[in-house]
């Protein structure tokens, strides 16, 4: 293969870990009780697993690496405003933005009006980055640049920046790794992850996991890095960093630790299967989770 279809086959690779995550984390937002014994049992939930608006838009990312060998911002603005299907569960937000890109209006304009034109900082342009992350793991550099391209379409305030390079970098920094046929510890792993990530306090968080000693529960973890609970970058990308930091060669305990923690579970989950992934190969991800996933769609495949 040439190097355009190495990397996009890289970008499935992270797509398919992103939306099965995103699926698997959907299913638990459901009853307490239900909840905990699913949880506490291990216990897959009911089939099928649709997919949310974490998968939708990471859809329209792989179709713009695909078809720019990068991400052009114009593209991808259509792709989101064409594909976007109210049914996804995508914030309120991009219920207003959304269609508004459908109607023609230039992303530039609506993006950076968000939010008194302070624009948004949601956890939105995290959940749908890994690809880009996955496509350019052999330029980290080049990684950096897009994610916060993609991240601009729809988030314009710097954390929601911050939060898109953290992960794509650590996406491809996971790929890198298992290239090496090594497993780096969770604390070099987020050291190499830093020195991408502008000042921010998602950067901050990260430095914070970095620092956690070994043996802290998750529940601590969350308490001190956020869940996602709060729908941002801040509050969702250093605890998903911190997931898949220690559990890099294990999609499945990934995926288990992170919806242990409740919160903006299909986002965080979907962030960090989309990580893990690049290091397990798709088939670290379990067979009957694929299986459960809703299809994807072929538009973007």
């Amino acid at each position: 293969m040439n190097q355009q279809e190495d990397r996009l086959a890289r970008a499935h690779t992270s797509l398919e870990g992103l939306s099965v995550g995103d699926a698997f984390g959907e299913r638990f937002f459901t009853s307490p009780a239900a909840l905990q014994l699913l949880i506490g049992n291990r216990a897959l939930p009911a089939t099928p697993w649709p997919f949310t608006d974490d998968t939708q838009m990471a859809l329209s990312i792989v179709e713009v690496l695909g078809q720019h060998d990068g991400i052009d911002q114009d593209t991808l603005a259509f792709s989101f405003g064409q594909h976007y299907d109210r049914t996804r569960a995508y914030g309120p937000a991009m219920h207003r933005l959304l269609p508004l890109f459908r109607a023609g209006t230039f992303w530039q304009h609506a993006a950076y009006n968000l939010f008194g034109g302070e624009g948004s900082f949601g956890n939105g342009s995290a959940m749908r980055v890994a690809p880009v992350g996955a496509y350019f793991a052999d330029d980290l550099d080049a990684a950096t640049t897009h994610a916060a391209r993609s991240a601009e379409v729809t988030h314009t305030h710097p954390e929601a920046a911050a939060g898109a390079i953290a992960v794509a970098v650590a996406a491809a920094l996971a790929w890198q790794a298992q290239q090496q046929g090594q497993l780096p510890a969770a604390s070099d792993f987020l050291d190499h992850v830093l020195p991408y990530v502008p000042e921010s306090a998602v950067r901050a968080k990260i430095v914070r996991a970095r620092d956690f000693r070994p043996n802290i529960a998750t529940e601590h973890a969350a308490a001190m890095l956020g869940n996602g609970s709060e729908i941002s970058c801040q509050d969702t990308v250093p605890f998903c960093l911190w997931c898949a930091a220690h559990h890099l060669d294990d999609y499945e305990e990934a995926l288990w630790q992170t919806v242990s923690a409740l919160g903006d579970r299909d986002t965080t989950c979907a962030i960090v299967g989309g990580i893990v992934v690049m290091y397990t190969g798709v088939e670290g991800i379990p067979p009957d989770w694929r299986a459960a996933r809703e299809p994807l769609p072929d538009w973007a495949l």
